[in-house]
């Protein structure tokens, strides 16, 4: 979250007390809140969404809208906050595992990964995404795109991060 003085900025406030007078407001509304020293955090009602209910995804059916809870996007993708963070995309080795160019991955940091999973890796010098593939003491990186053919290292193959999800805007 911005300090006070980001805050000013931000809003074009011409002193510290408009902040003080708005926080507090944000406050009040459960919508920041402050930790145990004093500085802000989002609350849970953040980033939440509501929850209506089903679709089917096969034959067409009737679909009764009503609330039936609301969902927290931190709380459903994200585990381990620290060592979460976003990618955007480049490329199309990923495209039959449904990850195209300009999507955005959620991806978490780790140095392990088992057989099939999508990763963040470094191989001989260069970072890529691709599932991650060990058979027995032979590991190497194999794209979603048979116009690419999997990458042997010749050096070294570090994993980086985990694919968590995968976010895409129509």
């Amino acid at each position: 979250m911005p300090t006070y003085s980001e805050m000013m900025e931000l809003f074009s406030f011409k002193s510290k007390n408009a902040v003080f007078k708005t926080v507090n407001k944000l406050i009040e509304a459960e919508i920041v809140a402050k930790d145990h020293l004093g500085r802000l955090m989002p609350t849970k009602s953040f980033g939440e969404v509501p929850m209506l209910g089903f679709v089917t995804a096969g034959f067409p059916a009737t679909v009764e809208e009503e609330l039936a809870d609301t969902v927290n996007l931190d709380d459903l993708l994200v585990k381990n906050k620290a060592s979460t963070y976003m990618l955007e995309v480049d490329g199309d080795s990923m495209i039959d595992a449904h990850i195209e160019k300009g999507d955005m991955v959620l991806v978490e940091k780790t140095n392990q990964a088992k057989d099939m999973e999508i990763v963040i890796a470094e191989v001989d010098g260069e970072f890529t995404m691709k599932y991650f593939r060990k058979d027995g003491n032979k590991t190497w990186l194999e794209p979603a795109n048979k116009n690419y053919k999997p990458i042997y290292p010749t050096q070294s193959l570090n994993i980086v991060a985990v694919l968590k999800a995968v976010i895409r805007k129509y």
